[in-house]
């Protein structure tokens, strides 16, 4: 299972890319575990200044706009 973390306010851009990971880790029958964190001090301590963030296993791996169905892909592979 993954551990994926979403970085961001709540916004809506937030929000999508908490559900496009969802429908992308189902598509690819990936067992994933999203949480939403939108506490400041979290999201700074990950280094991340542009939301949202995508935090995987513990790893940034996106920061600022959201995600590519392909770049999801890539990081559920």
């Amino acid at each position: 299972m993954k551990n994926i973390k979403v970085l961001g306010s709540g916004c809506t851009k937030c929000k999508v890319t908490a559900e496009k990971i969802r429908g992308r880790a189902d598509a690819l029958q990936v067992d994933v575990e999203i949480e939403k964190v939108e506490d400041f001090a979290k999201i700074a301590a990950y280094g991340v200044m542009a939301t949202p963030g995508v935090v995987i296993d513990e790893v940034v791996v996106h920061a600022g706009g959201v995600p590519s169905d392909a770049a999801i892909d890539g990081w559920l592979r």
